[in-house]
């Protein structure tokens, strides 16, 4: 009796873990509720969306404020996965800090979570193709709106992930992609810009208006601040914390290093004079350094 081979088909199980694995990204975290630092950030959210609007500001400035906030605890989180304190205390710090000197340009808050979540490794996945194609788009979208400084941090962070060789290591020519993606587009601006001006009577052209830089002296204040505790902040630490999606310690040189690259950013920030749009980076890295130095446990009462 011939045997008739029937072709095998994968399934519904394993067909359900492809498009789960074809899906996965390193860039999303859903925030669970039943935890109590996610609850503190959702209460957060709501509280500084809510203090501008009492206070009688518009919509735009009152998203502004309580986006501002929870991008400083999303930030501390891929900065110090450990100690969740440290995101408790980066939300009011950069609230505060959009409620009394403007909200910041939420471009480059968002750039700076997603490359330092990538950076960090935290979710456990290597950057898919739709999270390469992602952090491109927020660089481009960062250098238009004027945030050169943030839109640097998607190549850099790529290029330390490539270089740290593990299992959720992109390929090293991402990092091209991420570099060329944040410096391309205001280069090519900027020749555009230039070859109409030439076209132009330089005798009728009016002195273009100057624009106006992206910082304040409270913001400056938070990046010095940052960046005086550089040393603290810098040093090798033990990280206990898992990957969301991989029984998997989160890697205590990525961490490092994402530590590093937020200082690097800060330092630039401040040369550029963007301190306004890394302001919730800014509390976040703050926020660590007071923890490593000591003064947020010197400043907690003991029970």
């Amino acid at each position: 009796m011939a045997l008739t081979l029937l072709p095998l088909r994968p399934t519904p199980a394993q067909q359900a873990q492809k498009r789960a694995t074809q899906l996965a990204s390193a860039l999303p975290r859903p925030l669970d509720l039943t935890v109590a630092s996610n609850r503190y950030a959702a209460a957060g959210l709501a509280v500084g969306t809510l203090a501008p609007l009492l206070l009688g500001r518009g919509w735009k400035a009152a998203l502004g404020t309580g986006m501002a906030g929870f991008s400083a605890w999303a930030t501390a989180r891929e900065l110090d996965p450990d100690h969740p304190q440290t995101a408790a205390v980066a939300l009011p710090v950069a609230a505060a800090a959009a409620l009394l000197g403007g909200a910041p340009n939420l471009l480059g808050s968002l750039t700076a979570v997603s490359s330092l979540r990538v950076l960090s490794a935290t979710v456990g996945h290597r950057p898919s193709q739709n999270d390469l194609l992602a952090l491109g788009v927020q660089a481009a979208l960062s250098a238009f709106a004027g945030q050169r400084a943030a839109a640097l941090l998607p190549g850099a962070a790529l290029s330390l992930a490539a270089d740290a060789g593990d299992r959720f290591a992109p390929a090293p020519e991402a990092a091209l992609y991420g570099v060329a993606a944040g410096v391309l587009p205001p280069t090519l601006h900027r020749q555009e810009k230039d070859s109409k001006e030439k076209g132009t009577d330089r005798a009728d052209q009016k002195a273009p208006p100057k624009k106006a830089s992206d910082r304040g002296v409270l913001t400056d204040l938070l990046s010095l601040a940052a960046l005086g505790l550089s040393q603290s902040l810098a040093a090798p630490e033990t990280v206990r914390s898992g990957c969301d999606l991989v029984p998997t310690t989160v890697s205590a040189q990525r961490v490092q290093r994402s530590r590093q690259l937020a200082l690097g950013a800060l330092g630039l920030g401040l040369l550029l004079r963007e301190s306004r749009g890394l302001a919730p980076l800014a509390a976040a890295t703050l926020a660590v350094g007071l923890r490593r130095s000591g003064a947020l446990d010197a400043a907690t009462p003991k029970s």
